[in-house]
């Protein structure tokens, strides 16, 4: 497993690794990690954007790897104990008690464990958290159902809404984990339908029935490595620039956006990548004066041409 649950304890273990190992070659240090040398790679391209509140160049972890081996020269006192703030040991508590409260969460002990740790070392700074109601954001109707079938291991009918496509479909999945990203909730399963693994954004789900049979994915499905994101762009992909006018906000709190640049005044210039964009140009003009398609250029034009009918269309009624 090389996901998010065991990235972090590894990136920390590599630095007094190489440390003690300066020109450590990256197969030995794969194997000694457990993990394969393009993995071991991310790690590093990970670890040496971390450092010092500032984050300018000489705030940051110094590491060569760019051959054959690894040399770590500057650890930015990583290689020091860890001493929080009482608002850090808060903030840690609160974010380790809901990742606790996650269903499907893989190995939840090792989290617990973590949890009691920062309680005890904390003491008495650690109260005021107890009165901090940790709950997964979801549709109050969609949320239980789906955490029912993750704790009883029984499958999913849903009714979802794919943005991408602006349709509508049934599926029946097997739920692997529920996650969060930007305090959304989606759901990890097997689709049937699609015959590999999904995310649904549970703001999506129309509907929604716990089945009968078991889940049954597939044996030797993977579960998703989300070290890198939710979302994973695609060659494929259109990238769409939108800029947005106070009160059109929602659209980069809704859609995942690679880009969000702020202007002022609630304005906003956002870039996101689709792989149709019959949604876009129905967005658009749901938008009215408040969004406009900066690019691609054909798609804006396409846009320009649907408002012309529609307000053609409401001049001839």
């Amino acid at each position: 497993m090389s996901g998010t649950l065991d990235q972090l304890p590894r990136l920390l273990a590599l630095v007094p690794y190489l440390l003690a190992r300066p020109g450590v070659p990256f197969a030995t240090a794969a194997a000694d990690f457990g993990v394969t040398e393009e993995r071991l790679r991310k790690d590093l391209n990970l670890l040496w954007l971390c450092g010092l509140p500032g984050h300018y160049p000489g705030d940051l972890i110094e590491i060569e790897f760019e051959g054959d081996t690894i040399t770590l020269s500057d650890a930015q006192g990583v290689d020091r104990p860890l001493r929080l703030t009482v608002d850090e040991a808060l903030a840690l508590v609160v974010a380790l008690r809901t990742l606790a409260e996650t269903p499907g969460l893989a190995e939840p002990e090792p989290v617990l464990r973590a949890l009691a740790k920062v309680e005890a070392a904390a003491g008495t700074a650690a109260e005021p958290a107890e009165r901090v109601e940790v709950a997964i954001f979801g549709d109050d109707q969609v949320l239980p159902v789906v955490r029912e079938a993750l704790e009883k291991k029984r499958a999913l009918r849903l009714r979802y809404w794919t943005a991408g496509r602006d349709e509508i479909t049934d599926r029946v999945v097997d739920p692997l984990r529920l996650v969060t990203a930007d305090g959304q909730p989606y759901l990890e399963a097997w689709c049937r339908r699609a015959e590999g693994v999904r995310m649904f954004h549970l703001g999506r789900v129309q509907e929604v029935q716990l089945l009968d049979e078991p889940a049954a994915p597939p044996a030797d499905v993977p579960s998703r490595d989300l070290s890198q994101g939710l979302f994973q762009p695609d060659e494929l992909d259109t990238v769409v620039t939108l800029a947005l006018e106070p009160g059109a906000a929602w659209v980069s709190d809704y859609y995942p956006c690679d880009t969000v640049e702020e202007l002022g005044d609630g304005r906003q210039v956002v870039t996101l990548r689709t792989q149709g964009t019959a949604w876009v140009r129905r967005l658009a003009l749901s938008l009215g004066t408040r969004g406009r398609v900066l690019a691609p250029a054909e798609l804006a034009e396409q846009v320009r041409v649907d408002a012309e009918r529609a307000l053609a269309a409401y001049r001839y009624h």
